[in-house]
Order: C-alpha cells, then structure tokens, then sequence
C-alpha cells in the first residue's frame, strides 16, 4: 500500500508562505526491489544491470535474460561514459512496462517516448546530468574498455551507488503511480 503525505513547509526566502511538498513512500515491495539494486550493484553487477535485474520479474524476465540483455549498457554504454547505464537500465524497465511491440502503433510509440522522456527529467533533475562522464566528473572520458576492480576504493570515488539508487527509486515511483 502506498501511503501519501503531505508536508508544509516554512519557506524563508518566500516570508514563510507555505508551500505544499508531497512525499510519496514506496511499498514495502518496492523499497526491497530498491535495495536489491543497490545491492547488486555492490555485489559487482554493473549499474544498469543493477537496475533492470531487481525489476525484471515484474515482466516475465528471468534474472539471467536480464543481466545479459543490460550488461552492455555499464559505464554509460560500454564505459565509454555516455548516457548513465543505471538511467538506461531504468528506459529498459519503461520499455518492458508500456513499449510496443507493433510498429504502426504511433500512439503507443509516443506514450513509451512521453514516460522515457519523464523519468529522465526526474533522473537529471535528482543528480544534475544523464551523462556518466559528467557525472563521474570526468574531463574526458577514459576510453578503455576494462572494467575496474571493485574494491572499497571504488565504491568511496564513485557516485554510482546513488545513481543505481535514483534511478530505480523512479522507476519504483513510476510503477506505484500508475497503480493508483
């Protein structure tokens, strides 16, 4: 069950008028699917199989069709720090969930493109980019294909983990929402 609350807060830039903020806490089930991703994620898997794995069962997808068909999307596609892998991983879910599966139906097209469109608005508005390198705040991107080790080291300079996060914390919000 998805409970709803809403807060007034005291805005002091505004001589404290009161402005509504709804906070919407996920169900028990999501929230586990949330941690399951970051989970996963520490465990070694990369960032968009993170995410497509702790929600793929909700549409038929076994585990291991999963993590392969994501695989490629790590490290902003192939570690070539483009588009955030945990952020595609996300599309991939919104493409199982709403995306057609006949090639003449725009209208279907256009509501899978309308809820990618949403779920990056809200991923870039969370953590300021949608592109790894920027995010990673690197000046140019490494340009090797070799994955790093996964050490304490790597968890501690790496944002990832919040990435894996934020981007199934959406997709958990996404799915909650059109229950109701």
């Amino acid at each position: 069950m998805v409970q709803k609350f809403e807060l007034m807060v005291q805005d002091d830039a505004a001589k404290l008028e009161n402005i509504p903020i709804i906070i919407v806490m996920l169900s028990n089930e999501m929230q586990e699917r949330v941690e399951r991703a970051v989970s996963l994620f520490k465990s070694g898997y990369n960032c968009s199989q993170s995410v497509v794995a702790a929600f793929a069962d909700l549409y038929g997808v076994e585990e291991q069709q999963a993590l392969r068909m994501s695989a490629s999307f790590g490290g902003g596609i192939g570690r070539m720090r483009q588009t955030c892998g945990a952020a595609c991983g996300m599309f991939m879910l919104a493409g199982l969930d709403c995306g057609t599966t006949d090639p003449k139906d725009r209208e279907a097209k256009s509501h899978n493109y309308a809820v990618v469109q949403e779920l990056a608005r809200q991923f870039k508005e969370t953590t300021g980019s949608l592109i790894c390198g920027e995010l990673l705040g690197l000046i140019q991107p490494e340009g090797s294909p070799q994955a790093e080790a996964r050490t304490p080291e790597y968890y501690q300079k790496r944002p990832c983990s919040f990435m894996v996060e934020t981007a199934a914390k959406l997709f958990a919000e996404y799915v909650e929402n059109k229950k109701q």
